[in-house]
C-alpha cells in the first residue's frame, strides 16, 4: 500500500472563519474528510475540544505577528 502526503494549501484572505467571518488563520481536518476554518480567536477558544477530534489542524496564525 502506497500513502502519498499531500501538502495543505495555504489560507489566505478568500478563507473565512465559519464561526464569525473574519479571515481564518486555522484549518482542522475532522475524521469525516471535512475541514473547519477558524479565525485565531475562535482556534484558541476551541483548542482544547479541536486537540481532541481532529485528525489534522494547520496553524498559520504566526502571521499576525
Amino acid at each position: 500500500m502506497t500513502t502519498s502526503v499531500i501538502e495543505d494549501q495555504a489560507l489566505n484572505a478568500a478563507d473565512r472563519c465559519d464561526r464569525c467571518g473574519a479571515q481564518a488563520y486555522v484549518r482542522v481536518t475532522m475524521a469525516g474528510g471535512f475541514d473547519l476554518l477558524f479565525c485565531n480567536h475562535h482556534s484558541k477558544e476551541h483548542a482544547d475540544k479541536l486537540k481532541q477530534v481532529a485528525l489534522q489542524i494547520h496553524d498559520e496564525s504566526e502571521r499576525l505577528t
